[in-house]
């Protein structure tokens, strides 16, 4: 099965994206904003294929069929929290209210001292993590694959340097041993854990009414450091405002050898079922504009 969205290209241009940040930065948020309706109405146009993702996705967890409102919508939210990705990078987070649900899960872990991942997905914010890292003195290394989105590092990279020294690129040879040094460290590592480079390391299990392909390498990392995994979300409500969700997903902590396949898959089979239920409680949020069922797209 073809990996969709290693294959999809960047629209724009680094030039178009440091242009907005530009106007973002000299006229502030709002009239960022204001740009972004154009943009999105010419995207849902003209982009046939995502637009087609949209509104096979928005039918699945709205359990009706999309209205074009509610597909510009689904890009506008997409656009909005992007756009909200570059003052976060800037350290912004005035600019933002957050909203937090899950505080004794963090202060137990964080009281633990014993380093867990952060288990994100492309559904609402994950950068909004840098604003709670940085309130709560936690040291979090963000993992990305980079190299799929050269254009937006880039710029966020030319935004604020430091972003590279908390950023471990994924699919790089030292990936890996790089997340295991921090986790040994006690440090935090925030991962997403909807998209895997190849279909070996899937695990196909339902979600939003037909089985779609999720990774189990966090929960076997896991596995062999002994980590909690923590589901993070950060889901945009409008506005300024986010709500950011922590709650408990897998714990390896007396997983004997024998069992750890069956404790793998109830974990990959928990992680979907919470994103279906944050998917149909905040439709808007999901950010796959590719077939995530059967990994076409482009």
């Amino acid at each position: 099965m073809t990996q969709a969205w290693l294959e999809q290209r960047e629209r724009g241009s680094v030039f178009a994206i440091r242009l907005l940040v530009g106007v973002a930065g000299l006229l502030g948020r709002p009239a960022a904003r204001v740009l972004l309706y154009p943009v999105c109405g010419y995207f849902l146009v003209f982009s046939r294929r995502a637009r087609a993702a949209s509104r096979q996705y928005l039918a699945r967890a709205m359990q009706r069929p999309p209205r074009w409102r509610d597909l510009f919508r689904h890009y506008l939210t997409f656009a909005t929290v992007a756009l909200d990705r570059m003052f976060l990078l800037k350290e912004r987070y005035d600019l933002f209210e957050t909203q937090l649900h899950g505080v004794e899960l963090l202060e137990g872990l964080r009281e633990s001292g014993r380093g867990c991942l952060l288990l994100g997905a492309h559904l609402g914010s994950f950068e909004i993590l840098r604003a709670l890292g940085t309130s709560r003195q936690l040291c979090v290394a963000l993992v990305m694959y980079e190299d799929n989105a050269r254009m937006i590092s880039t710029v966020a990279k030319a935004v604020n340097p430091a972003l590279a020294n908390n950023v471990i690129a994924l699919g790089r040879f030292d990936s890996m041993l790089q997340v295991q040094e921090r986790l040994q460290h006690s440090e935090w590592v925030g991962l997403l854990g909807d998209r895997a480079l190849d279909d070996e390391g899937q695990l196909r299990v339902p979600f939003l009414g037909e089985p779609a392909g999720f990774p189990t390498a966090p929960f076997r990392i896991a596995l062999m450091l002994k980590r909690p995994v923590v589901l993070m979300l950060g889901l945009y409500r409008g506005g300024n405002r986010y709500d950011l969700y922590f709650e408990k997903l897998f714990d390896p902590e007396g997983v004997t050898r024998a069992h750890r396949e069956a404790a793998v898959e109830q974990a990959v089979r928990t992680f979907a079922a919470r994103l279906e239920h944050h998917c149909r409680q905040a439709p808007y949020n999901w950010f796959n504009f590719y077939d995530f069922w059967n990994g076409r797209g482009g």
